[in-house]
Order: C-alpha cells, then structure tokens, then sequence
C-alpha cells in the first residue's frame, strides 16, 4: 500500500506511522517551574544525537488546557533552561505510565506515582531515583515544528548518573535491567538479548 499522509486516507484503523518506526526509547523528563515545583513526564519522540559534546532531543505533540503553548514539560524548560532525561527500565513501566496522564501543571508526578527523588550534581531538577541511567541537560535550543504545538527540544548534557548494578566489567550493560520501549498503538517492548556487529574497514 501507499497513502501520503495528511493528504490521502490510509484507510487502516489507526495511524501506522509511529509503528513503522519503532522500537523508540523512552525520555522520561523531570523539569521544575520557576517555584521549583517538579514535573515528570514521558516522551517517545526521544533519542541521542550527538556524543561529542552529547546532547539529546525530545519532541513534544499537542497541548494541554492548562498550558497555552505544548505541555508542562517544555513550559518548565523554556522557563529554567533546564531538564532530567531518566532512562526507564521494564520493572518502572507502571509508574512511567502513571505519569503520563493530563495532570495539572501544579501536580507532581513524583508524588502522585509514589516515584522517589534523586538530587541531581549540576541542574537544580531531580531525578528519578530508581532509573539506570539519567543525563543532567542544559536546554540547547527548542524548535517550532510545522503543526499545531510540535516542538523538538534539544539540550546538552552536562552531567550522566549510571547505576552502579548495571556496569559489568566497565561496560553498560542493558541487559540488567531490560530498557523500555515504546512501539505504536498501545504495544511496548523490551530489551533482554544483544548481539555485537563489527563494522568493516
């Protein structure tokens, strides 16, 4: 089949786009308002890319009522310059989820979903206690997509927490704790095997 989106029906169910490209790893970003007040809240529209200096994006879709321009999360990172990506793992997939929902943007997430804080080194944001890995970013630039209330938010990281149970023999092994991932419609998925390519010369 061939459909060109936004301009020809598909005609299937849902939208297949976001489970074309799939598996997408989870951001789970923590930002704080201007009083300091905390806001956790997951984002598939994520990834890594660049590793020197390394900086992250993420993609906000869509608003809120009680926010005039995209979501809590970028609201708080326009406003502080700052933000937590927390890695999620498959044993936090229920409280992630928890977290995901259209709460008030003076409600925090870690107190509602019973999600333990971490101090972080560098940003005055927490963290997620429990997660394997989280990245300390100042905000690099935020981007106006086309569409209503698309932005990409990219930062640099200025500082990595990695539990200590999930490095073996130096490396960071996912394994250990099975990395979340999201998929389309409603489906996720996880990682429990690797397998090691060498690139040619």
């Amino acid at each position: 089949m061939f459909y060109r989106p936004n301009i020809d029906d598909h005609g299937l169910p849902h939208n297949p786009f976001k489970a074309i490209v799939s598996p997408r790893p989870i951001g789970w970003i923590s930002t704080v308002d201007t009083s300091g007040s905390p806001n956790l809240a997951p984002y598939s529209f994520f990834n890594a890319v660049t590793d020197n200096p390394p900086m992250v994006m993420f993609a906000n879709t869509g608003t809120k009522p009680d926010q005039p321009y995209a979501k809590d999360t970028v609201a708080n990172i326009r406003d502080t310059g700052e933000f937590v990506v927390n890695i999620v793992s498959f044993a936090l997939k229920d409280v992630m989820n928890s977290t995901s929902g259209p709460l008030a943007a003076d409600v925090d997430e870690f107190e509602h979903a019973g999600i333990v804080k971490a101090a972080c080194n560098v940003v005055k944001v927490p963290r997620v206690a429990a997660s394997p890995a989280s990245f300390e970013c100042k905000l690099y630039k935020i981007v106006d997509l086309p569409g209503e209330n698309n932005v990409m938010v990219l930062g640099e990281v200025v500082g990595v927490h990695i539990d200590d149970s999930v490095l073996v023999n130096g490396i960071y092994d996912v394994t250990k704790y099975s990395p979340l991932a999201r998929l389309g419609y409603r489906d996720y998925a996880t990682v429990t095997e690797t397998f090691s390519l060498t690139r040619p010369e």
